[in-house]
C-alpha cells in the first residue's frame, strides 16, 4: 500500500504525541507534519506544494478553530480530506465539522483499531461516516418533495451515486456493474459537475435530500 501522508492537528502535546505514535505503527502512515493551532496549519497548507493526503483536525484549538480552519480550506482545497478528532460528540460539534466539508468523525474516546480503519477507509472512498454519523445526516438534511427529471441522471450515475453513499470503493462499484474503476470516478466526476457537489460529502447530501438514498433502506 501506498504511503499516506498525514497532517496533526492538536493542541495538547501529549494527545498529539500518543496519536502520533499509534499512527505510525501502520507502515503505510507517515505523519509529516504537526501543528498545535489553527492558524499555523492554515498558513501550510496555503503555502505548500503537496497537499497531504489525510488531515487529523483537533475542533477546539487555539486561534483559528477546528471548524473555520475546516470551512476556509474545503472551499479553497475542495479535496483535502479532512478528518474530525473531538472529545465532544454532541451533534453541535458532529453537524458544524460536516457542514463544514469534514469527511469523517472520530471521537477521541474511540479505539486504536478504529482511528485506523476511519482513516483508511477515507483514504480508499474519499469519506467515511459509521452507521450513527450516516444516520445523524439522513435525520438532520431536509428532504425536499420535488422530484427531479427523471433524466437529471441516467441509470448508471444512479447506480454509481448510491454506490459512493453506501461507501463502496471506485473498485467495488465498478465490479458490480462490470465497469472499470477509472470508468466509476469518470461517473463520480459527472455527478459532481451536475448536483453542483463540491466533493463526496456533498454527493451524500444531495441524494440523501432528493430521497435517492436512504441509509436505513439501502
Amino acid at each position: 500500500m501506498k504511503k499516506v501522508n498525514i497532517v496533526l492537528v492538536e493542541d495538547e502535546i501529549l494527545i498529539r504525541q500518543g496519536i502520533k505514535s499509534i499512527l505510525e505503527q501502520e507502515d503505510h502512515f507517515n505523519v509529516i507534519e504537526e501543528f498545535g493551532d489553527g492558524n499555523s496549519f492554515v498558513n501550510y497548507i496555503e503555502s505548500c506544494d503537496n497537499l497531504p493526503d489525510i488531515v487529523l483536525m483537533d475542533i477546539k484549538i487555539p486561534g483559528l478553530n477546528g471548524v473555520d480552519a475546516t470551512k476556509l480550506l474545503c472551499v479553497k482545497f475542495p479535496d483535502l480530506k479532512i478528518i474530525a478528532l473531538s472529545s465532544f460528540n454532541s451533534e453541535v460539534f458532529i453537524s458544524n465539522m460536516l457542514e463544514a466539508g469534514a469527511v469523517c468523525y472520530i471521537p477521541k474516546s474511540a479505539s486504536m483499531e478504529a482511528m485506523i480503519d476511519n482513516i483508511n477507509r477515507v483514504v480508499i472512498n474519499g469519506f467515511y461516516y459509521d452507521d450513527s454519523i450516516m444516520n445523524y445526516v439522513f435525520d438532520h438534511t431536509s428532504k425536499t418533495r420535488s422530484v427531479l427529471d427523471e433524466d437529471f441522471l441516467t441509470g448508471r450515475e444512479g447506480h454509481v451515486l448510491k454506490g459512493i453513499c453506501q461507501q463502496k470503493s471506485a473498485t467495488e462499484i465498478g465490479a458490480e456493474l462490470y465497469i472499470s474503476p477509472r470508468t466509476v470516478d469518470g461517473h463520480r466526476n459527472n455527478l459532481l459537475l451536475k448536483t453542483g457537489s463540491k466533493n463526496i460529502v456533498g454527493l451524500v447530501v444531495f441524494a440523501i435530500k432528493h430521497n435517492l438514498f436512504n441509509p436505513e433502506i439501502d
